[in-house]
């Protein structure tokens, strides 16, 4: 189905959501707004912890009790410059102590424990492994399947870099190798940005990610994907072990072979799976007349099959190097969403943009689910703009928290220009923006 005319949507009086409502706002703090760059929220019952750059772009991590407004704040020995790449990421361990690693695009580790469990004022500079940390970028935090703390990064640059996985021992509070290798090697041609691990339904660790050449992002190539039990052992689609490090010549791991100037960008891929549990990658790329098609590929019968699922009349052509202000297609993985249906959100600077329902069988476009006006008009309300610095726009940061209560989220909410190519602005630069937590609940059977 064209998204051009995506035909009738859903709007059944059978199942009208209950409006969210707005349970609790607080004030944190006032936060830099020259450039977006990303916050951490992370709640874990009884604690809520907040990482951010404040007013004058030291990274700083506050932390309250959950049946209190009254915030702890813990400022860090590092200071953001104007650069988009350099979130901040935090995770507790087995044990309850906090780390945070952040504020680096190509640059030596930083990164920080807590001496004593729960407690952001005991934060300190830290060691890892003092391997291969002098040229940092893209810091996750994960656990593993008995609940070790994780932590994955790229050391190089755009081009030339590989990713190592390093393990947390809350024994010996150090930090080794999980692999004595890189996982993804780019062997100075080149190098990946990685989506996942994502843990499945089928008890696998699955990573898709893009090889790119240059700093320039129309030279992202290949869709690839590989998948893992542990972490440590992993293989491709069909069950073949893979030796590490992976690279663009290792067998069996390129999905769709896109090449330069193809029409995919690095954090386009993203994996989800449908109702039988089979993975699906979500990507988009150029047709055969140059246009940007979003596309799935499923694994099914021992293949990757190929389904295109717009058809649209536009065309996306990425360029240059930096962090990109604008993105005219956005979207996300598919999800079960019952009665033969997918459901996946779907952003297009022309087209219609929202929660789709696709086909399961063949990645159709079924309908468009129409928002609840109520809803519509709550989130409208709660994510205005109140600056009136032209350009400015309110961003978000949504928990990463586990075991919440059902029927509640939180919602990390700032306002700020929009990347600039991670150069410095000219001044005047807008004043420091509120950095507002809003507590709202959900309808947890719409």
């Amino acid at each position: 189905m064209n998204f051009s005319h995506a035909g009738p949507v859903v709007d059944s009086d059978e199942s009208k959501p209950t409006p969210p409502q707005l349970l609790d706002a607080q004030e944190l703090d006032n936060v830099w707004s020259g450039h977006r760059v990303g916050f951490y929220l992370l709640t874990v019952p009884p604690y809520q912890y907040v990482a951010y750059y404040d007013a004058d772009r030291q990274m700083t991590i506050a932390q309250r009790r959950l049946d209190s407004s009254d915030w702890t704040y813990k400022r860090l020995p590092s200071k953001l410059g104007w650069d988009s790449h350099n979130y901040i990421v935090m995770a507790l361990d087995k044990e309850g102590y906090i780390h945070v690693s952040g504020n680096m695009h190509v640059n030596p580790l930083v990164y920080f424990r807590s001496t004593q469990p729960y407690d952001v004022t005991t934060l300190e500079a830290a060691p890892m492994t003092g391997r291969d940390e002098q040229r940092v970028t893209y810091p996750r935090f994960m656990k593993n399947a008995d609940g070790d703390l994780v932590f994955y990064y790229r050391d190089g640059s755009s081009g030339n870099g590989v990713n190592y996985y390093n393990i947390y021992d809350t024994d010996t509070q150090k930090w080794k190798r999980l692999i004595d290798r890189s996982i993804l090697d780019g062997e100075s041609m080149m190098n990946a940005y990685p989506l996942g691990p994502t843990l499945g339904p089928d008890g696998y660790y699955h990573m898709s990610w893009v090889w790119r050449d240059t700093v320039d992002c129309e030279t992202n190539h290949d869709l690839s994907y590989a998948r893992s039990r542990d972490l440590v052992h992993w293989e491709t689609a069909a069950g073949e072990p893979l030796k590490l490090p992976l690279t663009i010549e290792t067998p069996g791991l390129i999905v769709d072979p896109i090449p330069v100037e193809g029409g995919i960008i690095n954090g386009s891929g993203k994996i989800g799976f449908d109702s039988k549990g089979r993975v699906v990658l979500t990507y988009h790329k150029f047709d055969e007349q140059g246009n940007t098609q979003l596309y799935h590929a499923r694994w099914e019968d021992d293949h990757w099959q190929f389904y295109q699922t717009s058809d649209w009349d536009y065309r996306w052509y990425f360029s240059g190097g930096g962090s990109i202000e604008s993105t005219d297609v956005r979207h996300g993985s598919v999800a079960p969403a019952g009665k033969g249906l997918l459901k996946e959100q779907i952003s297009h600077v022309k087209y219609p943009s929202g929660e789709y329902l696709l086909s399961e069988e063949d990645f159709s476009v079924v309908d468009i689910l129409k928002p609840d006006p109520a809803e519509q008009a709550f989130y409208r309300k709660l994510y205005r703009v109140e600056s009136d610095f032209p350009g400015m726009k309110t961003v978000r940061a949504y928990d990463q928290g586990e075991d919440l209560n059902p029927g509640e989220k939180y919602i990390l909410q700032w306002e700020t220009l929009p990347p600039n190519r991670d150069v410095a602005r000219p001044k005047p630069w807008p004043e420091p923006s509120p950095l507002r937590l809003f507590k709202v609940s959900v309808d947890e059977n719409p």
